[in-house]
């Protein structure tokens, strides 16, 4: 699908900081917290919840009452007024909901989409299944979150079974993983620097109610582990014989993002600078062969690529969701592209992976690193589950 009508203003969009599951967003509701973040960035851009005429909400993990979804988001920060799709493609569910607004613009059937994803695998949820055809009318049950990290009812394999089959069918070495994980961190320290002022281009604070008062909890990622070559080296694969370790794959997390869609002219008007322009340029998906779920990412970018009309080499920046070293080792492979390009500022691999929003707040910080650089074209690349993935080029001016 080629892109020619949908822009993001530059500065319309934000993140939470990602928190390690059972940290301190543990005992938050997902959509309420996101109704929150969603309002106070509305309260500080001076933007009305009735400017906008169209919502996408993007969530993969039931809270209570999310079955209202994107109209009860949209009641909770006072745009009574909307209704939309909740959209649910595990850890593509960021661009999917991008796509559906682009979509929507480029049709002509909405001119301000809000984009809001959000996802809490804490405490995720015990599902009861009635099942009165078995003994004693007993019923199935399932760990939402845990369940369906271990085990693809197609693939029949855990999530990690996924990348040990790649890194072996590819001949991807545990210290190959070790060297790209340090050099990941290494990237996400940049981030960090000069109090976070990357980070602070685009994160905002999480504010947590404590009785009647509220009370600024967090403002910066939780859960991030220091990473050595010494201690990458001393961890043990988790799958005996295997080749990937703890530190060398992401961990779960709560938080939320969200992101303004819009035409040319009200993306100058509402951005922070009417000099910056951000165009969604094409997206693209893929499905690989079952169980190898991080190969997914080359045909995916390539189709997003072609959407576009360029080619990988144009591009200035090129950011992943990468849940496993392997991902981007594999990608470097089959694109040629240098791994010390990919992901200035961090990746999901270390900062954490919330599914819903993991890919928005890649995709804000590919912005952010384009607008730095003068502008130029992005790409963006993750994988999902299902041996799936989904795939955006943005243009920034």
């Amino acid at each position: 699908m080629a892109l020619a009508k949908s822009f993001i203003p530059y500065g319309s969009y934000w993140s939470t900081p990602f928190c390690r599951w059972q940290g301190s967003l543990a005992g938050m509701h997902a959509l309420e917290l996101a109704a929150r973040t969603t309002t106070a960035f509305l309260e500080q851009r001076k933007m009305a919840p009735a400017a906008f005429d169209g919502l996408v909400l993007g969530m993969t993990v039931p809270q209570r009452h999310s079955f209202y979804g994107a109209p009860w988001l949209a009641g909770m920060i006072g745009a009574a007024q909307l209704t939309g799709p909740t959209v649910s493609q595990a850890c593509a569910t960021s661009v999917r909901a991008l796509f559906a607004a682009a979509s929507e613009i480029e049709l002509g059937t909405r001119k301000n989409v809000l984009v809001v994803a959000c996802d809490r695998t804490s405490n995720g949820p015990h599902v009861y299944y009635p099942n009165p055809a078995a003994p004693g009318g007993r019923g199935d049950t399932e760990e939402w979150v845990w369940d369906n990290f271990n085990r693809d009812p197609y693939a029949k394999g855990a999530m990690i079974g996924t990348a040990e089959a790649v890194a072996k069918k590819f001949g991807i070495t545990k210290e190959e993983q070790d060297e790209v994980t340090l050099l990941r961190h290494g990237q996400y320290q940049a981030a960090l620097a000069n109090d976070r002022a990357f980070q602070k281009r685009y994160m905002v604070p999480v504010l947590i109610p404590k009785g009647k008062k509220e009370v600024k909890a967090i403002d910066a990622d939780e859960g991030v582990f220091p990473t050595t070559k010494e201690g990458l080296a001393g961890l043990k694969p988790v799958v005996e014989g295997g080749s990937v370790s703890f530190g060398t794959q992401t961990f779960p997390a709560d938080g939320n993002a969200g992101m303004v869609v819009c035409g040319k002219e009200e993306a100058a008007r509402l951005g922070k600078d009417a000099s910056v322009t951000i165009r969604i340029a094409g997206f693209g998906e893929a499905r690989v062969e079952k169980g190898h779920m991080p190969m997914a990412v080359v045909p995916a970018a390539r189709a997003a690529l072609k959407s576009a009309g360029i080619d990988v080499n144009d591009c200035q920046a090129i950011k992943t969701h990468n849940p496993f070293a392997v991902n981007d080792l594999f990608f470097c492979r089959e694109t040629g592209v240098a791994k010390d390009r990919l992901n200035q500022y961090g990746s999901p691999l270390i900062y954490g992976h919330p599914q819903g929003p993991t890919g928005l707040r890649v995709i804000i910080e590919l912005i952010e690193e384009l607008a730095q650089a003068g502008g130029g074209y992005g790409l963006f690349s993750g994988c999902a589950a299902g041996d799936t993935a989904m795939a955006v080029v943005i243009q920034v001016g």
